[in-house]
Parts: structure tokens; sequence; C-alpha cells
């Protein structure tokens, strides 16, 4: 059975200091053609949205305006209004059809009674290191599982901190570098020629927090790993979550004997359970947007400077 174009090459071969060569023109492309398969294959974003969100338990903050970046349809949203019922969210993502998708997902109804109750959302189509807002908008920026496909990351969180408020809050996931290790080795045997987008590690991210300007910056980690029956499952969730951006990699259809060669790779990695294994790191960040510093200014008398050198020179 043939391989959609970039459907091996999604498995990342090692840590990456630097962003493999990639466009968000590109980025775009891919997810508005998999803004359909995503509903049936939405487990796992739902998953680490709900922990990404579990972590505001533990934080203090009441926001008026919340920034969902990369919000897709939307699933985000119910979540954190239930626990911030009086804030007013905002949704930006690259892809239009993955907005629209939300539209779907909610039905007519709910979003009836959306407008009804003067909280329809707010989505709009924009780029994430070129948001359309104006500086110190936003309480709190939170955005699930969309860094990781960003060609510039260093370039995304200055626009992030601009638009927050003064003591506002950056929270967000991420994909880590062991993100799909089970289906990178079977590629690694099976297509040795392919290119896969690397994944870049939490403390680079951290390092571009603190770049950024933001204090007190916290990163860490988790794996969460899911299993399926068939190698077929297997490839068909990895695609749906994504493709493989890089302008270098492979394209056409992956077919024939390279097809049946992954699959096997794949069956060979079984687990006692008779699953086949998938793993994704997931890594969490979050940061705080500080007071700017004021300038000090020091003022010291001719006369009192005059004084003192001659002090030295005793």
């Amino acid at each position: 059975m043939p391989l959609a174009p970039g459907e091996a090459d999604i498995a990342p071969t090692h840590v990456a200091k630097a962003r493999a060569p990639m466009r968000w023109q590109t980025v775009r492309r891919q997810f508005d053609g998999r803004a359909h398969r995503l509903g049936s294959h939405d487990f796992l974003l739902r998953e680490v949205s709900n922990r990404l969100i579990d972590r505001l338990d533990y934080i203090r903050l009441t926001p008026a305006r919340i920034l969902d970046v990369g919000c897709g349809a939307g699933r985000s949203r119910e979540p954190v209004l239930k626990r911030f019922p009086n804030a007013r969210w905002t949704g930006i993502d690259l892809s239009v059809p993955m907005m629209q998708a939300g539209n779907v997902r909610r039905g007519p109804l709910a979003s009836w009674l959306d407008r009804a109750r003067g909280r329809g959302p707010e989505r709009i189509c924009a780029e994430a290191a070129q948001l359309p807002f104006a500086d110190a908008t936003f309480d709190l920026v939170l955005s699930n599982l969309m860094l990781h496909w960003h060609p510039q990351p260093h370039d995304v969180f200055p626009e992030w901190k601009r638009v927050l408020t003064v003591d506002g809050l950056l929270l967000f996931s991420c994909f880590g570098p062991d993100t799909l290790k089970e289906l990178r080795a079977a590629c690694a045997e099976a297509l040795r020629e392919s290119h896969p987008m690397p994944f870049i590690d939490m403390h680079d991210f951290g390092d571009m927090m603190v770049a950024a300007g933001f204090a007190t910056p916290v990163m860490d980690v988790e794996t969460i790993r899911l299993t399926y029956g068939s190698a077929h499952e297997l490839l068909a969730e990895v695609r749906a979550l994504g493709g493989n951006p890089r302008d270098d990699r492979a394209r056409g259809l992956v077919a024939g004997t390279r097809a049946r060669a992954l699959l096997a790779a794949l069956e060979r990695r079984r687990d006692t359970a008779g699953r086949i294994p998938l793993t994704f790191e997931v890594a969490y960040g979050h940061a705080w947007k500080p007071a700017p510093r004021s300038a000090t200014e020091a003022v010291i008398s001719l006369d009192r400077l005059r004084t003192g050198l001659a002090a030295r020179r005793r």
C-alpha cells in the first residue's frame, strides 16, 4: 500500500540546535490538507491540552483575555473558559480549514448559544511570530503542541512576550526529540534516504525564553506511550497529527518494496501484548512577562570625583 508524501519522514533523527530548512507556508498547506482527518485522531491533542491546562491549578492567575496560539479546532477553549468563566478567548491558527473543523465539531446549536451569550469565539488566521494584536493585550498566552512546527521558534517567543501584559503568563506544550522514536528507528531500517524533521530539546526552548526576556522560565518533560493494532493504524495517526514540512523532504509516494519494508519494520516492534508502541515526548514550559526595568541614573559631583582620585594617589 503506498504511503503519502512525508508520511514516513515525520520521525526525527536527532536533537536539533538549529531548525531544519522549512517554511510556515508549507506547514499551513499540510495542515489544510489534514484538517478533515484530525477529528478521529485527536486523542493525543486533547489529552496534552488537558494536562497543560491542569497546570494552572498551581498558578495564581485570573486572566481577562486569553490568546490560544495554534488553536486548531478550538479544543482548548471550553476547558480554559470553564476555569476562567469571565475571560475572553481568542484563537489564532495558520490553517483556516483547521479552525473551520471546530465549527463542525461544536455544532450549530452550541455556536448559536455562544453568540446569544455574547461569548462567540474570536478566531483569526495568523502566523505565530507576526501576531495582529497591540502590545500588552493578553494576560495569558496558551499554546498546545504548536511550537515544534514553527520554522523559527526563536522569533515566536519575543512576539508572545510583546502581546502579554506585565505579569502575564506564557504556558505551552510541544513535542521533544524522543517523539516517534519507534517510527524513526523503522525509517532508519527501511527508508535510509529519508530526511526526517527534527524536534528541539526543551533546554533550547528554555534558552529561547531567557533570550526573549521572560522571567522565571520553567521547562519539564513527560513521556506518553500509545499502542496500535497495526502498522497502518499507527501511520494513519501520525499522518493526521502533522506532516514533514522540510524543504528537502522526500517527494512522492512511498510505495512498493520500500513501503512494505517500512510496514514490516514496524510490525517487528510489537510488544508482549501484540501491540505496536509509539512514544511521544511532551515538553511543557511556562514563564512570566516581567515589568520593564527602570533606568537608574547615578549623579556624582565633579568635586567629589576629584577628591576620591586625590585620595587614591596618596
